[in-house]
């Protein structure tokens, strides 16, 4: 009976808030819209072959912003739809319910996307990649539907894929980075690279048939790895470790240049949101102070056009994987905020 009610109370909520709407004209929010999602698979082009890349489209009614998310390394389209909680760690539920489609990508070599040679396999290469797909959302092909704006995030390894996608063919409305700034703290750093192993010593993918040039995390590092120092929460390490993915080494390296050498970030001329938390790997001892959002912004200024409007955010709750947070909440709706900004 108790169920009964609570949904009889929701029920009359519900219609009493559609006639208020109806009778002063208030319009329905996003967050009431229906979303609808369907898996793409999306033919690219890598060295001359022909590949598959792996997306799945979630997309309120009448949305015409989209956002493109990239992961970043050892993570597949997962870290930006956690299945774990999503109500709190689900970036791509949070963003429906703002009104804004997405579309969440498995990068080449990982998930459900084909799995070329691991040397074919760099940020470069996976920008190119990303830039066919912008270029399909643009023209409506591979069932995709089209968008007036399109937004591309990215995290870590993804943040540099969408650095580079953005600043080589000037085609979105929007740049989110998360989880990389212009320094490496290499105390934070390290253990993070002495963790890693070749995917195929792992149980998880042994029998997938990755070349060597693959790697992903040892089993039991990923909290400090990714998490610390946030808390943990139970559930939320184990399904990390279960949705866990690989990357090709090539990557990872092309994005410690990025950072460290290559001032690309300055080729984008489109507005560009930076969310950093408390990141062992990418803040603190020669890397930038991630302290407050005034802090990171006089050290990652200097690396950005006029254009793009540096805005910033910082999540001090967690580390590197921000989504994963207790409060991820209050960054997705910042960012929230600021997708409304860019495409007004």
């Amino acid at each position: 009976m108790e169920v009964i009610a609570v949904r009889s109370r929701r029920f009359l909520a519900s219609l009493t808030s559609a006639l208020v709407a109806a009778t002063i004209g208030v319009p329905v929010t996003p967050a009431q819209a229906a979303v609808s999602c369907h898996e793409l698979r999306l033919p690219v082009t890598l060295a001359g072959n022909t590949e598959q890349l792996y997306g799945k489209l979630c997309r309120p009614a009448h949305a015409t912003t989209i956002q493109v998310l990239v992961p970043g390394a050892s993570y597949n389209s997962a870290y930006w739809d956690f299945p774990y909680t999503p109500e709190i760690r689900s970036y791509r539920l949070a963003m429906n319910k703002a009104g804004y489609a997405t579309l969440t990508l498995d990068r080449l070599g990982t998930g459900r996307s084909s799995r070329p040679a691991s040397l074919a396999l760099t940020s470069f290469t996976q920008a190119g990649v990303v830039h066919q797909v912008i270029q399909a959302l643009r023209a409506g092909r591979s069932g995709a539907p089209t968008f007036d704006k399109i937004i591309l995030g990215g995290h870590s390894v993804g943040s540099a894929i969408a650095i580079i996608e953005a600043g080589t063919y000037q085609d979105v409305d929007g740049v989110l980075i998360t989880g990389l700034t212009h320094g490496i703290n290499v105390l934070g750093a390290v253990p993070i690279l002495t963790s890693l192993i070749p995917a195929s010593l792992d149980p998880k993918f042994r029998s997938h048939g990755y070349d060597p040039g693959y790697l992903t995390t040892r089993a039991g590092t990923r909290f400090s790895d990714f998490h610390s120092p946030g808390v943990r929460v139970p559930g939320v390490g184990e399904t990390d470790e279960q949705t866990k993915d690989v990357f090709a080494a090539g990557e990872v390296v092309d994005t410690v240049l990025l950072g460290a050498l290559l001032p690309y970030s300055r080729k984008i001329k489109v507005p560009v949101m930076l969310v950093m938390g408390n990141d062992p790997a990418f803040c603190g001892l020669l890397a930038p102070d991630c302290s407050t959002p005034q802090t990171l912004l006089r050290a990652e200024s200097p690396y950005y056009a006029p254009e793009a409007k540096l805005k910033t955010y910082v999540l001090r709750s967690y580390g590197h994987a921000l989504n994963f947070a207790p409060d991820a909440p209050d960054y997705h709706a910042a960012v929230a905020t600021w997708t409304a900004s860019v495409i007004r």
